[in-house]
């Protein structure tokens, strides 16, 4: 096996284990749905994910999570919540595993990745939910956006601006070697 192969066996079994902690981190909230939305539990392992694993899997892990979650356990509705869900942490997974790889490996970096990929998929899940009222003959406003993006998700945000970078350079330290075959 090939050394930092981006599509390495090891990198597929690290992605499951982001995945099934996707899956199962929203049970700590009680599966009360307004925690749910306040802490964004399935956010942590998406972008853990793509910071360690590369953007493929990141990617991948943000687009199931969501819609494999709501099939399984109802969890969050499938439209339009889960959909628009998907293309937001697939958008977390992507750009974090993308600008991983872009951006200087030091601690400010880290935040500015993390910032910018939940950016993003915050504009993404906007402009998807927005689609998809239109579609189903409802609406969508900045208002909700806002409330929905940002003020109701300011706990969240704030736990993953708290923990992932510790937690990553953690993972970095101790599981990236792993992944790469060293």
């Amino acid at each position: 096996m090939q050394a930092n192969n981006p599509f390495s066996l090891r990198r597929l079994v690290a992605s499951a284990l982001f995945l099934a902690l996707a899956l199962l981190l929203p049970f700590l909230t009680g599966q009360i749905q307004t925690v749910g939305q306040m802490l964004c539990p399935m956010h942590l392992p998406v972008l853990l994910c793509g910071f360690l694993c590369g953007w493929p899997w990141g990617l991948a892990v943000g687009m199931a999570a969501p819609l494999l979650r709501s099939l399984l356990f109802g969890m969050p509705p499938l439209f339009p919540m889960a959909v628009s869900m998907a293309a937001e942490l697939a958008v977390y997974g992507a750009l974090s595993g993308l600008l991983r790889r872009v951006f200087p490996k030091k601690i400010g970096w880290y935040y500015a990745e993390l910032l910018l990929a939940m950016v993003a998929g915050r504009l993404v899940w906007g402009a998807v939910r927005f689609l998809l009222a239109g579609l189903s003959g409802t609406s969508f406003s900045l208002a909700m956006f806002w409330t929905g993006a940002v003020t109701g998700a300011l706990p969240g945000i704030l736990l993953q601006l708290v923990l992932l970078p510790p937690l990553y350079m953690l993972c970095e330290r101790k599981l990236a070697p792993h992944l790469d075959g060293k």
